[in-house]
């Protein structure tokens, strides 16, 4: 069952059949694969670490290498692989029926010898602890081939990056907008009451129905969805409805409690060459559209969820003020986190690598010329990229907007730490010195108090105390440097005891310090700690 035709034969991008929708064979394509342990988890289990590791690294003969002829390697060729199988075997895998359909929907085509190849792609994913797959379009990590325009973009390190960012806690309503395959839907499904995706691209639509149709076999539900059978589902889920349009045009008017989004935000000339990535707009103008418009679509104390991209200039301003300028001056608090900054030869050449272009080709060098003249003079000296979280607050209150950057590593998931952001930054809403001094806290017990010693200057011998680091041991991992008084007050507060003004005069007293003056560092110092979750105001308890 080696493949049988030439990467230029292969048909993938090929339009799909609007008479046999992907989403009507999704659930018993789902239900063969829940069968025979084609999961994440099954893949990983079943090749072993090294051909798992080649899955996922691009190296498609090491995988192959490793399979066998049971079912679920005939399922790992045909669908992750997309080799050409005989049809007697897909059909003795898949079943006459279902490989009929597949072929009708044009998930699959034959090839001239008879053979079986899956031209899309169905990839399994753990996602929000659940076993889930997405249906896109075939990428090139291990197929030879160069994705077209039309292309629609699976699972990313992007698209996991938003999913991980953006809560999961119920809410009434939802908005996906410019849903692509699906993604952010299969992490929000068990979340909102109703839900709604939209994108520009038709073809990205069918895909995003599929994906949620293969969902509902694998335990999500989904008002009226249909078994693997064909037959309807009668049990209570959220009602999902996917609509065609540009940007916020599918729902104008509307508002939601929640809104994820990850916009074809690539930063470059106003140019579409690949639909899922382009926006048509001039540099970071897709991250300012959205991120502009998105509280329009905000129900009271709704909140937004969005990835992007910002220019940083050499003149014209910091990146900080330029994403904070994008936002109303009233009605929202923000938290803009910067994850990493490129400059502009390397994040040319990671774009033209997504788009399987050979920079060392003709057009690969004309494109990567023509692109960083426009970063020229455009003043481009810098791309950052990142998170954008929006709570829309009482529209007459002052936007509270802080843009930071989160260089550091953490693991697992940031949706929580920004729920608990935006409750910290209501909760300081307002309040003055004497407020904060009055105020009694809890030291987080995750918070790790670390000293740092360097040799004696004065004596030459020994160490001496040069820093106190606080460092959060979950979440984000904030870390923030101290002095040796901060760290001694922190630790006389208890959210039954004194509040922080009155540990900080006692402590004061007792080291012949300025009681006024220690207790104004110690409330500066506390909005800090507070915004980050060092600090745990009692009411929040």
């Amino acid at each position: 069952m080696e493949p049988t035709s030439s990467p230029n034969e292969y048909g993938f991008g090929q339009p799909l059949n609007p008479e046999h929708p992907v989403s009507e064979c999704a659930p018993a394509l789902i239900e063969l694969f829940q069968r025979q342990g084609l999961t994440a988890a099954g893949l990983a289990g079943h090749l072993g670490p090294a051909a798992t590791n080649a899955l996922y690294r691009g190296v498609p003969a090491a995988v192959r290498h490793a399979l066998g002829t049971a079912d679920i390697d005939v399922l790992i060729r045909a669908f992750l692989l997309h080799d050409a199988v005989p049809r007697s075997c897909f059909e003795r895998t898949v079943g006459t029926s279902l490989t009929q359909v597949l072929i009708d929907a044009r998930v699959a085509t034959t090839t001239d010898t008879g053979a079986v190849r899956v031209v899309i792609d169905i990839r399994p994913h753990t996602i929000d602890g659940r076993y889930r797959w997405v249906f896109s379009d075939v990428d090139a990590s291990l197929v030879d081939h160069v994705p077209g325009r039309d292309h629609v973009l699976g699972v990313g390190a992007a698209s996991l990056s938003l999913l991980r960012s953006t809560p999961t806690t119920p809410v009434e309503s939802l908005l996906d907008l410019g849903t692509g395959s699906g993604v952010q839907l299969l992490g929000q499904l068990g979340s909102a009451a109703s839900v709604t995706g939209t994108d520009i691209h038709p073809r990205a639509l069918d895909f995003a129905r599929a994906t949620v149709a293969g969902a509902t076999v694998a335990g999500a539900t989904v008002a009226g969805a249909t078994t693997a059978d064909g037959a309807t589902d009668d049990t209570p889920g959220p009602q999902v409805e996917l609509l065609t349009g540009p940007w916020f045009e599918p729902v104008s008017g509307r508002t939601f409690d929640r809104v994820t989004a990850n916009p074809p935000f690539v930063v470059g000339p106003p140019e579409v060459d690949h639909i899922y990535r382009d926006s048509g707009l001039a540099l970071d103008g897709a991250t300012q559209k959205v991120a502009s418009e998105v509280v329009d679509y905000l129900a009271p104390h709704g909140t937004a969820h969005l990835l992007g991209a910002w220019v940083h200039t050499a003149e014209g301003g910091s990146w900080r003020q330029r994403v904070a300028s994008w936002l109303p001056s009233t009605g929202v608090t923000a938290w803009v986190m910067q994850r990493d900054v490129a400059d502009p030869a390397h994040y040319v050449a990671t774009w033209l690598e997504d788009e399987s272009l050979d920079p060392r080709s003709a057009a690969g060098q004309e494109r990567t010329a023509r692109w960083l003249q426009y970063f020229a003079d455009n003043d481009v000296t810098g791309i950052g990229f990142g998170f954008i979280a929006i709570q829309r607050i009482g529209d007459d209150e002052p936007s509270d907007i802080l843009a930071e950057e989160m260089e550091q590593p953490f693991h697992g998931s940031l949706g929580p730490e920004v729920e608990e952001y935006f409750a910290r930054a209501e909760w300081l809403r307002g309040k003055d010195r004497n407020d904060l001094s009055d105020c009694q806290f809890l030291v987080r017990p995750s918070a790790a108090l670390e000293q740092v010693s360097l040799p004696d200057a004065e004596s030459r011998q020994g160490f001496a105390p040069a820093v106190w680091r606080l460092t959060r041991t979950d979440g984000p991992r904030w870390s923030h440097d101290i002095d040796k008084h901060l760290a001694s007050l922190l630790a006389g507060l208890n959210p039954q005891g004194l509040g922080l003004g009155e540990t900080a005069e006692l402590y004061a007293f007792a080291q012949g310090l300025d009681a006024e003056e220690l207790v104004d560092s110690a409330v500066s110092a506390a909005v800090d700690l507070i915004r980050h979750g060092f600090l745990i105001p009692t009411d929040l308890l």
